[in-house]
């Protein structure tokens, strides 16, 4: 657990300090108009004094606005760091895998600016928030995400032309499942390891760039997770080609 909150630390920052500018910029805009708003009113201008003081309101809309960003991007880092309580909560799905996508990649950034791939999403705005244990199911996410980018990095390593790596997280929800999968297009698992990949003792690289022996929380582990919401996880991988992770609940789960 707090080797993956490291991870999301310097992720954290990136991600935070972007809507933190737009309130500083806004800020110091409504410092300027407010001063030129004085002014107008000591000549009297009041149809001036109005046009400023609604250039104000819009920038306070904007203000409030990448504040929540900011607010919910800690919020999220605070439910990863507490221990799980085991309850379940009404969590937005999409907005989850979005959230660990960005931070585990500008994480992995961080640690080795040489990194970079492709980050793709396909979220299905329908499932709206699901019953999960978010601190649970948001280190399942952020797992397979860091394992995902490991695989594309490896095979970088290769210097294979044309080669682009990618990570893609989407989301669906059929008649009676939600699913969740993280693909990427990375060297892939070998054949003879995929019938033991959900072993207890076997474990998969973490996406520590500099410490490829790092191991992650282990795929026996995250399927036990899965388990605990009456989910299912799946694995589709070509080795050379690339690995699909898939998690599946009822829709009807309480």
């Amino acid at each position: 657990k707090m080797a993956s909150l490291g991870e999301l630390t310097a992720g954290i920052a990136h991600e935070i300090q972007n809507p933190l500018n737009f309130v500083n910029n806004f800020s110091e805009v409504n410092k300027e108009l407010l001063a030129e708003m004085k002014d107008e009113l000591d000549k009297g201008n009041v149809d001036e004094v109005k046009s400023l003081a609604n250039d104000v309101i819009d920038n306070e809309d904007k203000i409030i606005f990448h504040g929540k960003r900011a607010d919910a991007i800690v919020k999220g880092m605070l439910q990863h760091s507490q221990k799980s309580n085991g309850q379940k909560e009404r969590t937005d799905i999409n907005a989850l895998c979005d959230e660990y996508l960005r931070l585990s990649y500008h994480g992995l950034r961080a640690k080795d600016k040489t990194f970079n791939a492709n980050l793709k999403t396909d979220f299905d705005e329908t499932i709206g928030k699901i019953n999960i244990i978010p601190q649970d199911m948001g280190r399942v996410v952020l797992n397979l995400i860091n394992n995902a980018f490991y695989a594309v990095n490896e095979k970088k390593q290769q210097n294979i032309a044309g080669y682009e790596p990618t990570v893609s997280v989407s989301t669906n929800k059929s008649e009676t499942h939600i699913y969740i999968s993280v693909k990427d297009n990375g060297k892939g698992i070998e054949t003879a390891s995929q019938n033991m990949i959900f072993e207890k003792f076997f474990r998969v690289p973490s996406g520590n760039l500099h410490d490829v022996k790092g191991f992650g929380l282990g795929l026996f582990y995250v399927k036990n997770m899965i388990k605990l919401h009456r989910g299912k996880i799946a694995l589709h991988s070509i080795p050379k080609v690339g690995t699909t992770f898939t998690i599946w609940f009822h829709t009807k789960e309480k």
